[in-house]
């Protein structure tokens, strides 16, 4: 059976979300973080190299990464479902949305990103600018169409989710200068199978909606 390992508080919420979006059988897996480093714990570490979170098994396979878990799990199990078709006009923006939420905007949401230029012998921190520019490409998507593939929910909005939601707890991110992103955050948390894979997955956690 396809079992989530799920660590709390991580990227892994969505690979629940989605297997809930598609009504499959799937055992879910609970892991705590180390309360002194926040890390995993060496239990979950050692189920893959990597060590990070998400991680799935499906029989002898172990399975890293959101987005090759995500396409996995929609080829294998869900028939297609929640991937846009090639053959549409959404295909385009379906794959940049899908992979710029890992590619680009947690990374400039979690790291301390340096230019090589140096200013009076200081560093310069180019995230605050980095940042606001993937804020601002989101915010104006939002602005334009209902989800961000287009007007049908994909998994898209699966893998876009994370950064804008429960990313917050660990780095806090004020929402009141993007209208559009808190409409976008409040219509798709109301959603019943993302709200039923947070009570499995996170029951405790405050949602991050607002």
């Amino acid at each position: 059976m396809l079992t989530v390992h799920h660590l709390g508080k991580s990227q892994s919420e969505r690979i629940v979300w989605l297997c809930e979006e598609l009504e499959i059988p799937y055992r879910l897996l609970h892991y705590s973080r180390d309360p002194v480093t926040r890390l995993a714990p060496a239990d979950y570490r050692a189920l893959h190299p990597i060590g990070t979170a998400p991680i799935i098994t499906d029989g002898a396979l172990i399975l890293p990464e959101s987005g090759a878990i995500i396409e996995y799990v929609i080829a294998r199990y869900g028939g297609g479902r929640l991937k846009v078709s090639p053959e549409s006009i959404d295909f385009p923006s379906y794959l940049f949305w899908f992979h710029f939420a890992n590619a680009s905007l947690l990374p400039n949401l979690t790291a301390t990103v340096r230019a090589a230029v140096r200013k009076h012998d200081n560093a310069v921190d180019v995230r605050p600018s980095r940042v606001d520019r993937a804020m601002s490409l989101v915010e104006a998507r939002l602005a334009e169409t209902r989800y961000f593939a287009g007007e049908l929910f994909s998994a898209a909005d699966i893998m876009m989710f994370f950064p804008l939601t429960t990313l917050r707890h660990f780095r806090p991110m004020e929402l009141t200068g993007f209208p559009n992103i808190r409409g976008y955050l409040k219509h798709v948390g109301e959603r019943p199978a993302y709200l039923q894979a947070m009570r499995k997955s996170d029951p405790h956690m405050p949602l991050m909606l607002a």
